[in-house]
């Protein structure tokens, strides 16, 4: 039975698991050598932890409109950066968010969500976490950080900005984000207290 799930001959009602290799495995019986590469692949990756802001105005309709910045690849998403050390991540979303688009008056709503991904950087693999969190501005004038190659920064209502979103996992966080904008405006004028970082 092991050899027959080795060739991906196993009950399609099981949890099934696939390994680099192509190998498909029943995740009830993988083989001891299967995990030990799938620990070596971890184990190879360095894990990055970054933070950033979903930030959110209110237009004269009430409609909430979100603020997307562009960088130097031209892709749209929210802003973010690493953390520096001993930051809190909701410190460093908003020390990111002040300096990738020059909004300083932010106030915290909540933490949204964290997202994880892959990428290869000068021959390493990357296992990044970004640590998302809501923010409102209700002033100021939007400021790309030409330095560190952010291009534009521009407002949009929800719909836009998830069309425009160059990532799938960022438009998931808009999604939620979204959902919590529309719960702050049930509970009053969406002015609920800050959180502390």
């Amino acid at each position: 039975m092991w050899n027959a799930e080795l060739q991906g001959e196993f009950d399609p009602g099981r949890p099934a698991l696939r390994i680099d290799d192509g190998a498909i495995y029943s995740a009830l019986s993988i083989p001891h050598s299967a995990l030990a590469h799938m620990k070596r692949k971890q184990r190879r990756a360095q894990r990055e932890t970054s933070a950033g802001g979903v930030v959110f105005r209110r237009g004269p309709d009430g409609a909430p409109r979100f603020l997307l910045i562009r960088d130097s690849y031209r892709n749209w998403g929210f802003p973010k950066g690493h953390l520096e050390p001993g930051e809190p991540p909701a410190a460093a979303a908003r020390r990111e968010v002040a300096e990738e688009t020059g909004l300083k008056d932010l106030v915290l709503h909540g933490p949204i969500r964290v997202i994880d991904w892959y990428f290869r950087f000068r021959g390493k693999t990357i296992h990044k976490f970004c640590h998302f969190f809501l923010f409102e501005s209700r002033r100021g004038e939007c400021v790309p950080q030409a330095e560190e190659g952010i291009t534009d920064c521009a407002w949009h209502g929800s719909e836009e900005a998830r069309r425009t979103i160059s990532y799938d996992n960022a438009r998931e966080v808009l999604e939620q984000a979204s959902a919590m904008v529309q719960a702050l405006a049930h509970v009053g004028d969406g002015a609920a207290p800050e959180q502390s970082v």
